[in-house]
């Protein structure tokens, strides 16, 4: 079996990581039209590329259908229960940066940590009856950071459109998302709590412990990983070593 390389399959992304790997002297070619999701490798026998959005790429590594692949650090940590038993962090690659953080109010003058929040979340209750909303995509990770400060008067909002407006919209009272420069963060008023880095994050190159990793798959790691010169940073996990 060839190994399957899961790329982004559009935008910047893409871009970006068809750029990493030239770097590396292995060619990452798209084929066809933007709307046909094939193409192919040179520079490293054995290799299957595959193009999907960085979620599904989170989700097929961690079934084992890719051996593989290019996503964010975010989707991986909240979409795949027990990472670290399931993937291998190969390469953070430089790109796709964004810190997935929590926000509120920026007329909050008196909410500027987790602990302030806490406090306000309680001071919500009595007020208004029920929980305050804190909107977001990443319930896991959110609710685990939350947990460690010792937030618990609170319930998350699910969005799935523009988190940053659920405020302004009065769907919720806070956010926890992600952000690259915060200007979208200020446009819609709101501000980052002094410790509210939930997590910081960028494109990585992962690998899937669950593939089916023989013959021609394992060779073409060990090729790959000698090319992009990850064995000599000490990142080829045990069971791969070069020759």
């Amino acid at each position: 079996m060839m190994l399957k390389l899961g790329i982004p399959s559009k935008g910047r992304l893409q871009e970006s990581t068809i750029d990493w790997f030239a770097e590396r002297g292995i060619t990452v070619s798209r084929s066809g039209s933007d709307r046909e999701y094939r193409g192919s490798v040179s520079g490293v026998d054995g290799i299957e590329l595959v193009m999907l959005s960085a979620s599904e790429i989170a989700g097929e590594l961690a079934e084992g259908r890719i051996h593989l692949g290019v996503t964010g650090q975010d989707l991986v940590h909240e979409s795949v229960a027990r990472w670290p038993e399931r993937l291998v962090e190969l390469a953070p690659m430089g790109f796709g940066h964004a810190d997935l953080i929590v926000a509120v109010p920026a007329f909050w003058i008196d909410v500027d940590t987790m602990s302030d929040l806490d406090a306000a979340a309680a001071a919500f209750r009595a007020v208004h009856g029920f929980r305050l909303r804190i909107a977001t995509k990443y319930h896991h990770l959110t609710r685990e950071f939350f947990r460690r400060h010792g937030v618990a008067d609170y319930q998350l909002i699910d969005s799935q459109g523009a988190t940053e407006g659920a405020v302004k919209n009065l769907t919720a009272e806070a956010i926890a998302d992600i952000t690259s420069t915060g200007e979208t963060l200020r446009a819609n008023h709101l501000k980052i709590l002094s410790d509210g880095l939930i997590l910081p994050s960028q494109a990585t190159l992962f690998l899937s412990r669950s593939a089916p990793w023989s013959g021609t798959a394992a060779a073409a790691l060990r090729a790959l990983c000698g090319r992009a010169g990850l064995v000599e940073a000490g990142r080829l996990p045990d069971g791969f070593a070069a020759g």
